[in-house]
């Protein structure tokens, strides 16, 4: 009778040791594949954020009102990153970056540790908003592969958000830059400075004007104007509050703008009320010069057939304001790991040129192309940006940064006192 018992004893021993044995196994393999922490996540090694991220939905917010920049994500980039990574990609349109902003702070106030963003597309006033706000994760781009290898870090156009020190919480994604477009048939050779243009503008009354500020292009123009008129940006880039003598500053550049004002379409009565209705005087003829923020917008007009073909574009000799656009995390996003290798897969040489491309997008590159390897370089070089769009070697040596946000507001209500009501 005891022989059995014990027989049974050893058999149940052994069970429970086999069991503890895989229960211990998996265990130690747990150890091994356990998640980082997000407070870990920025000093892993690449290898080990990538295998985290492997498997997870990545929610990607960003403006929704441009086809070409939508069919770019669903159709380039997400295929791509899901076989590259296996991170699944989910872009959430919206109408304006401040509904994501709202939306952070939103989930803030409420303690919302796991939220609904990941990555969003952001710059200017909503990155100073959400870095004052806390809403932004933390000091990521460094660590990102990509940006160690074809990012120029130093750059005052990427290392401050319109005059605000980005610190790494913001990744650039893309650069824009304010270019003249004018048609060649009718002016041959283009006023390409400040006091250029006010001499040509008197010469052919009601052939020029600029969308009315706030509208962002017009702003953009009267910034332009600024720099050329008081002794350059830099002495802009200091804090608004820091600044002395600002009203005595502005007295030429706001003469500038007046002494122009008569010489304009309807003699400066009234102005269009944004970037799109001065592109429409253009393509009618009323007027001979129009303005973008995008060095390819010019083109990709042209190719529609609404721009005629003897378009072209042109910058001031000592420059035009360019900005970047960032790709940032929010501090509550649930899949960081994710969100930094999709960042990272965006900042790709391959990414990025396949963005530049006008059949794709035509969107300018964040890296810098004198990091690219000899093979992407020919690649970027063989893009046929079409004759309207100037070459990209041309634009970065006429890159000026944006100033801080503070100004801008200044001046655009400056503009409505001192312009719009005389």
């Amino acid at each position: 009778m005891k022989r059995p018992k014990l027989s049974y004893t050893l058999a149940t021993f052994f069970i429970f040791a086999v069991v503890l044995a895989g229960c211990v196994g998996q265990k130690e393999n747990h150890k091994e594949t356990s998640s980082i922490t997000q407070e870990d996540l920025l000093q892993a090694k690449w290898q080990d954020v990538l295998s985290q991220a492997e498997g997870q939905t990545v929610n990607v917010y960003l403006y929704g009102g441009s086809e070409a920049t939508n069919r770019y994500i669903d159709d380039w980039v997400a295929p791509r990153l899901k076989k590259q990574t296996g991170i699944i990609l989910n872009r959430v349109p919206v109408n304006d970056t401040k509904e994501i902003i709202n939306k952070l702070l939103v989930e803030k106030q409420a303690g919302k540790r796991d939220g609904s963003v990941d990555v969003m597309w952001i710059n200017g006033e909503n990155f100073l908003t959400a870095k004052e706000k806390d809403l932004l994760w933390g000091s990521f781009v460094p660590e990102l592969p990509n940006v160690q290898k074809y990012v120029d870090q130093e750059s005052q156009v990427i290392k401050n958000d319109f005059g605000e020190p980005t610190e790494g919480m913001e990744a650039p994604w893309s650069q824009a830059q304010l270019v003249y477009t004018y048609n060649q048939n009718k002016m041959q050779q283009p006023p390409k400075s400040a006091e250029a243009l006010k001499q040509w503008v008197k010469k052919h009354p009601g052939k020029f004007t600029y969308p009315a500020p706030p509208d962002f292009t017009g702003s953009a123009f009267i910034r332009n104007i600024l720099y050329q008129t008081t002794g350059g940006y830099e002495q802009y880039l200091k804090s608004f509050d820091e600044q002395k003598g600002l009203d005595n500053k502005l007295e030429p550049f706001w003469d500038y703008l007046n002494a122009i004002e008569p010489y304009l379409w309807r003699k400066g009565q009234t102005y269009p009320e944004s970037a799109s209705k001065l592109d429409q005087l253009y393509a009618n003829g009323a007027v001979w010069m129009t303005m973008s923020y995008d060095p390819a917008h010019a083109a990709n007009e042209v190719k529609d057939g609404r721009f005629p073909e003897s378009t072209r574009t042109f910058v001031f000799k000592e420059g035009t304001p360019s900005n970047t656009s960032y790709l940032s995390i929010p501090f509550n996003s649930p899949h960081k790991a994710a969100a930094m290798a999709t960042i990272n897969f965006m900042l790709s040489p391959n990414a990025q040129i396949t963005k530049a491309n006008p059949k794709i997008w035509g969107a300018q590159m964040a890296i810098d192309p004198n990091k690219l390897s000899e093979k992407h370089q020919k690649r970027l070089s063989a893009l046929d940006l079409g004759k309207a769009t100037l070459p990209a070697e041309v634009l970065a040596e006429h890159r000026v940064p944006e100033i801080p946000s503070d100004y801008v507001e200044y001046l655009e209500k400056g503009w409505l006192e001192h312009v719009a009501k005389d």
